[in-house]
């Protein structure tokens, strides 16, 4: 691997970040330890105590890219380390390195979503477990950034400030219920993005006039009504699934909805209807959204549910392929760091085109130093 293509990406993101140790006691550099943690998380570690055992089995091929100054350095230093490093700071070195390394395409959806890291809590402390709140690119598959909230609620606020770090220009931005908030979609369109969100009862008149609106529609057969209707139907595994999106952009809806003033950009409301059939049952349900797109059914049921690959493409995966909700790192800002480790794993794993689950190519890695070298050569 070419020691050269390393620095241009994680050495030159996270080598300028502030080393909070004590100047001229630290016998390991911070970014040899950064580098270590990520080429051991890749090939499968989840502990400091796996990352330093990784380390010390790899010492000869880690000499040939670090400087490695003392050698290898503990479990325990590893775990000091990342604990006092800079949570934030840490987070905007990789959303720079995404900036550097991945190309996000226009047009696509980037979803964003809280998850909490459940075993993250210390009860000895006071601690409850930390919230995270995430932006996945769709489209090209990776997490584009994150941040710690203190819990669900909080994620109103975070989302703003995520939205600030990111580059989303061209994007059509998608969050649950949670984050449908006049502030938010303000950020949304300060950032020149669209955005397609949720309504449910948390916005109880918007909620309301829209699904009222939606009946009228339905009685007149939106007869006159400036509107377009898609619908998709999948099969597999012994069911079919059914989405019909419609979506008004008229403006005499509008007027007719309380309190839609402030909602910036707003250019329609949309109904989805999610059928589900097997064997003789059948399940319906139907959600609500405002958008910033107007008129165009297709692609905001095609963004309705590319949302919920969030839940599937990061969530389920860091949960089943990294085990982060059994993880016990939880001392200082321990917890968040190892967030980042994660997804920056994740991304270098998802970068690869090779076949092969996530999991097989972190087993290849651990077994195969040239695998693992072609997945850092790729960013």
């Amino acid at each position: 691997m070419s020691e050269a293509r390393v620095e241009s990406s994680i050495e030159a993101c996270f080598g300028g970040l502030y080393d909070a140790r004590v100047q001229g006691r630290c016998d390991h550099k911070l970014i040899d330890i950064i580098i270590i943690a990520v080429c051991a998380m890749i090939t499968g570690a989840e502990s400091w105590v796996e990352v330093e055992t990784f380390g010390k089995e790899k010492e000869d091929w880690l000499a040939t890219l670090l400087e490695l100054p003392n050698g290898i350095p503990s479990h325990d230093t590893m775990g000091r380390v990342f604990a006092v490093l800079d949570a934030e700071a840490f987070q905007e070195c990789f959303t720079r390195w995404v900036e550097r390394v991945y190309h996000v395409t226009k047009g696509q959806v980037v979803a964003i979503d809280g998850k909490r890291v459940r075993r993250s809590h210390d009860k000895v402390i006071g601690k409850d477990a930390i919230h995270m709140v995430s932006a996945w690119a769709s489209a090209n598959g990776i997490v584009l950034g994150q941040r710690k909230v203190d819990d669900k609620s909080n994620e109103i606020t975070a989302i703003p400030e995520l939205l600030r770090m990111l580059d989303v220009s061209g994007c059509i931005v998608t969050i649950d219920a949670m984050g449908c908030q006049k502030k938010i979609v303000q950020r949304i369109c300060d950032e020149k993005a669209d955005y397609v969100l949720s309504v449910k009862d948390n916005q109880g008149k918007l909620h309301q006039d829209i699904q009222e609106w939606f009946a009228y529609g339905d009685q007149v057969n939106f007869a006159n009504m400036e509107s377009s209707y898609y619908e998709t139907t999948n099969k597999g595994h012994g069911r079919i699934e059914i989405r019909r999106c419609w979506v008004v952009s008229d403006q005499l809806a509008f007027e007719h909805i309380r309190h839609h003033e402030g909602w910036a950009g707003l250019e329609s409301i949309v109904r989805v209807q999610r059928e589900r059939r097997q064997g003789d049952n059948s399940q319906m349900e139907t959600a609500f959204y405002i958008s910033s797109l107007a008129n165009d059914a297709k692609v905001i049921l095609e963004a309705t549910r590319s949302h919920w690959a969030i839940e599937n493409s990061l969530h389920w995966v860091l949960d089943v392929t990294f085990r982060e909700d059994v993880s016990r790192i939880r001392t200082g800002n321990s917890p968040q760091n190892m967030t980042v480790l994660r997804h920056l794993t994740l991304n270098i794993l998802k970068k690869d085109t090779s076949k092969g689950s996530l999991r097989n190519k972190r087993y290849k890695a651990a077994l195969n130093t040239t695998f693992l070298e072609q997945l850092l050569d790729q960013v």
